[in-house]
């Protein structure tokens, strides 16, 4: 008898053993599955009680523009991702003005939109460092949209249908732009020739 407590006593230590094992390697899996690359990083304060859509992130990943409807405004607002904090935009667009489609240059210091200040949609560029906005489309024939700024601010890339259809333009803010480059960097950006309206 004293031998099938033996056996016995091994099989249970064994079968929890086993268990053990498993439960470790379904949370090892279960850990690798949350912390693997691509993993959604949840971000305190980003989120509110309002719809948030049309992320853009800035080249070096430091902010993110997004477009949010508040109190009947809709409107683009800036999150600083190291800090953790919005970011205020004086002069950045009218309180009846609506401002979609964001884009933003490496260091966030511009931030191309569609605003409709008047009815009519065109395309804008924002300057956090003078606080100033630049209409680029006042008179343009056609609709435009989906603006994509350069990461050095030179450039604004989006769509139009001034020829009947939506095609993709190319504006170039000129070369007294003065540009958004990392820090150290010293390279030039050569002219472009702008479309005309």
């Amino acid at each position: 008898m004293p031998r099938r407590r033996r056996w016995s006593d091994r099989r249970r230590w064994l079968g929890l053993l086993a268990g053990v094992a498993v439960l470790l390697g379904i949370g090892a899996a279960l850990l690798s599955w949350f912390l693997r690359p691509g993993a959604v990083v949840v971000t305190p304060n980003l989120n509110s009680r309002y719809s948030e859509s049309q992320p853009a992130l800035s080249g070096d990943g430091r902010y993110l523009a997004y477009v949010a409807e508040r109190d009947g405004h809709r409107t683009i607002y800036l999150y600083d991702l190291q800090r953790r904090q919005l970011q205020p935009l004086p002069g950045f667009a009218d309180r009846d003005a609506i401002a979609e489609s964001p884009s933003l240059s490496w260091t966030g210091r511009y931030i191309a939109y569609v605003g409709s200040d008047r009815g009519r949609p065109e395309i804008q560029v924002y300057d956090r460092a003078t606080q100033r906005r630049e209409v680029l489309t006042q008179g343009w024939r056609g609709w435009v949209r989906q603006p994509s700024i350069s990461p050095d601010g030179r450039l604004v890339a989006f769509e139009s249908s001034r020829r009947g259809q939506w095609d993709i333009e190319l504006f170039d803010r000129g070369e007294l732009t003065e540009l958004d480059r990392p820090e150290g960097s010293r390279e030039s950006s050569a002219p472009i020739a702008s479309p005309q309206p």
